[in-house]
């Protein structure tokens, strides 16, 4: 263990690893999908039940964090992750209601443009999403949904991506980090192409936020969306995120709410819309307080650590355990882009027993991801995971596969994996 001690010497991050609740004896890989609690989210999410019990209908306007600008609060705060401007951001809804929002706002398709670009390798969610306005605006899916096609079923290329912005095109929307393979996306270089082609670009940062930094405004990023449970640590449906270009603010939201009212003329009851300014007139409906109280406490962490940091740490810690599992598990298959820049925060892992793998990796203490219907994702996360942690893992890992202990589990898969 002496590179992971000496590692850990140089760790600028390790004080993290006690804020988060974690089983005894457990490694947790799994923070590509839903992140660990922290006790600073738990204390504010008691915190805003306290507010509740105090203070009834006034935890509205009194209170250290009031409820009515609580969404703004947060969304000044995780601007700065994604290299937005504070009036850009929104904490609002899910991935899929704000990909329906933004789509609903900026898909305006005209006789000659009427086409969403999407990619064969997104995750299910967002292709339903892009379907279902399509046949709202009376499109046909078939003709007005293309999809980039993979060359090798984990990864995407630039040239492939550019090849779909056809002049038929009004929208292309992808992934950061595909959710699959790890794979992190040129975001300035699809950018700079699609809007050559007067194409409007949207991302889904779902795999990227929490573990690497972005710069969404600088790159001209048109629209983006995401959630907070994964690498930014919110809990089991924590309220998502949306972005929205500055130069797209005078667009009336595609789905209006009552609190994407200007806050100002909110309670005048009037029936005509006045929009916000900024982003926060594309939320909906009321907060959902509880879902949001934990980022209160998941973002000073954030800030404490600060994100280069983290992406750094990250960096560190897959490049550690693919450099392991090549070495001592060469039977698994790295699907993974090499390069550092083109890589998010997890390595994605082939093997025919993928499924079985994994229960007998939780067997042995282990908690990876499984993606059918042969990919073993595992994630060391930069505020918990220890480069022990990964050696330890790692170690586990070729004890199963050299013993055949996967063996003693069926290939039937779990509903949550």
């Amino acid at each position: 263990m002496a590179n992971a001690d000496k590692r850990e010497r140089e760790d600028s991050l390790d004080r993290f690893k006690e804020e988060f609740y974690q089983g005894e004896n457990q490694i947790y890989m799994d923070g590509n999908s839903l992140g660990l609690m922290s006790k600073r989210a738990e204390i504010k999410l008691l915190e805003l039940a306290g507010s509740w019990r105090s203070h009834g209908i006034d935890g509205w306007t009194e209170g250290s964090h009031p409820w009515f600008t609580l969404a703004e609060e947060l969304s000044a705060r995780i601007a700065p992750l994604v290299g937005a401007l504070p009036h850009e951001v929104m904490v609002t809804g899910s991935i899929t209601s704000n990909i329906h929002q933004m789509l609903s706002t900026v898909f305006q398709p005209t006789e000659n443009r009427s086409v969403i670009v999407v990619d064969e390798l997104n995750f299910p969610s967002d292709i339903y999403a892009v379907e279902s306005h399509l046949r709202l605006r009376g499109l046909e899916t078939e003709k007005a949904m293309r999809k980039i096609q993979s060359r090798d079923g984990y990864t995407l290329s630039l040239k492939d991506i550019v090849k779909q912005l056809t002049e038929d095109v009004a929208v292309l929307l992808l992934p950061s980090v595909l959710y699959r393979s790890g794979q992190l996306l040129p975001i300035r270089e699809i950018i700079q192409a699609a809007h050559q082609k007067g194409v409007l670009v949207g991302f889904d940062l779902a795999h990227s936020i929490g573990a690497l930094p972005h710069d969404l405004h600088k790159d001209g990023v048109d629209f983006a969306v995401w959630c907070h449970y994964k690498y930014m640590n919110s809990g089991p449906g924590g309220t998502g995120g949306l972005y929205l270009h500055e130069r797209h603010h005078h667009l009336l939201p595609g789905m209006a709410g009552w609190f994407g009212s200007d806050k100002n003329r909110q309670f005048d009851m009037d029936h005509s819309f006045t929009k916000a300014e900024g982003a926060g007139a594309y939320q909906m409906g009321t907060p959902n307080i509880f879902s949001m109280a934990p980022l209160l406490g998941s973002i000073e962490i954030f800030e404490e650590a600060g994100i280069g940091a983290i992406r750094k740490k990250s960096l560190q810690l897959t490049r550690l355990l693919r450099e392991l599992v090549a070495e001592q598990i060469p039977e698994l298959k790295d699907v993974t882009p090499d390069k550092d820049e083109e890589r998010g925060g997890h390595i994605a892992l082939v093997h025919e027993e993928a499924a079985r793998i994994c229960k007998a990796l939780k067997e042995a203490g282990v908690v990876p991801d499984f993606r059918a219907p042969n990919i073993i994702r595992l994630a060391p996360v930069a505020l918990y995971t220890s480069f022990e942690d990964v050696e330890k893992m790692v170690s586990r890992l070729k004890m199963i596969m050299d013993r055949e202990l996967y063996k003693n589990y069926t290939n039937e898969r779990n509903v949550v994996a």
